[in-house]
């Protein structure tokens, strides 16, 4: 049977024209960049997504589907693939945006970002967890200076992001539910002050979806599946990584290979080791300093996409598994995030994620809590953002 992304025939990635995004501005600013993020569900696995940025004129539809470990049609990439990508190439723009900054020439540049999470308990008994793992990251480059500078350059850069600003400190993201369009109050979770009020709904039944090939895909599923790791651990999974029977104690592992072309384009290869999946390949871009459009998704997009796609997926597993009747649920999900300033010593930075969930089922609200409750509970983007990490990186200097 066709799947609906598949049904669409649309690129896995493309702009959303103007009139389609009227109703889709991002949030008033709480730090360097908001993000307003509408994601629905098309099917257990697959989604789509349509993000604003305020520091680009430019709106991005984004798709994410999973491969057969969790029963998806494996035509779009995976929710984490998604934010890897983001952190990836986060990095390889505030590196070179330094190196000019101060002076200093690099060539030939690599970043090899590998991202782990842990899965444990049961799904059925309400104790499985998501669990964030310290991401180590390679980088190998050229420069002309020594290698304390280059240290420094590269530590610099690493904690000037976005993406650093999510991975430490420790901050509980914050909901609000809606249940067939009545409010009613979360449980386990953090609440967001405010009544969820923006649902997507509307928006993704207007959005116009081409009907045509990308001559450069943004997104590309390349029909190539990722060698297995000889050095792969007794936790990492070739399948069953849902879990919906068993106890179950897996490592979910990532690897995203940044480079960058000459016109500021930023190539990402994902890798997808366990469960292993399907080889896909990104494009990002950064605006510029007027904030024009972009030409690709900015590392921040992708980041956005992969909470709110990861989020959802949780949703459609403990659907799943606790065969509850959701007709349909999608979120609104605001995030606000900053870099530092080049001048400055200060680290990136963000905010506590804010999501507004709407969930139409034929079930009592307490199920509806439950499933919002459990969902951020084995949500691992989430546990990113509650989780104290440090990025770990090695630097090979050519």
């Amino acid at each position: 049977m066709t799947s609906p992304l598949a049904a669409m025939d649309t690129p896995p990635c493309f702009e959303v024209e103007s009139s389609d995004a009227v109703e889709l501005s991002p949030p008033p600013l709480e730090l360097a960049e908001s993000q307003r993020t509408y994601v629905q569900s098309l099917s257990e696995m697959q989604k789509e997504a349509i993000v604003s940025n305020s520091r680009t004129s430019t709106v991005w539809r984004l798709a994410s589907d999973e491969g057969p470990y969790l029963g998806g049609a494996d035509v779009a990439p995976p929710p984490l693939a998604h934010f890897a990508t983001g952190m990836v190439s986060s990095y390889m723009h505030r590196l070179h945006a330094l190196a000019d900054e101060r002076g200093i020439d690099i060539d030939d540049v690599e970043l090899v970002l590998d991202n782990r999470y842990g899965l444990q308990g049961s799904l059925l008994r309400g104790t499985m967890t998501g669990n964030a793992l310290k991401p180590s990251l390679d980088v190998s480059l050229q420069a002309d200076a020594d290698e304390g500078t280059v240290r420094e350059l590269v530590e610099a850069a690493i904690t000037s992001t976005p993406a650093h600003g999510l991975l430490t400190g420790e901050r509980d993201s914050v909901f609000s539910l809606s249940h067939n369009g009545r409010e009613i109050e979360p449980d386990g979770v953090a609440e967001l002050d405010g009544s969820p009020d923006d649902d997507p709904k509307a928006t993704f039944a207007k959005l116009e979806r081409p009907h045509h090939e990308q001559e450069a895909p943004i997104i590309r599923h390349t029909g190539r599946m990722t060698e297995p790791l000889p050095e792969g651990s007794e936790r990492y999974t070739e399948k069953d990584a849902a879990g919906f029977a068993d106890e179950q104690d897996r490592i979910i592992h990532v690897r995203v290979t940044c480079t960058k072309r000459s016109d500021g384009i930023k190539e990402v290869r994902q890798e997808l080791f366990s469960p292993r999946g399907t080889v896909f390949e990104f494009a990002s871009d950064e605006p510029d300093e007027h904030g024009g459009p972009t030409r690709a998704p900015p590392a921040t997009t992708y980041l956005a996409a992969g909470l709110g796609f990861c989020f959802m997926t949780q949703i459609g597993r403990y659907a799943e598994a606790m065969n509850a009747d959701l007709s349909d649920y999608r979120i609104c999900q605001d995030s606000h995030l900053s870099s530092s300033d080049p001048e400055t010593t200060e680290s990136g930075a963000a905010k506590p994620i804010e999501t507004q969930v709407f969930i139409d089922a034929d079930e009592h609200e307490d199920v509806v809590r439950e499933t919002l409750d459990m969902s951020e509970q084995t949500c691992f983007l989430h546990s990113v953002c509650r989780t104290d990490l440090t990025q770990e990186y090695g630097i090979e200097q050519l």
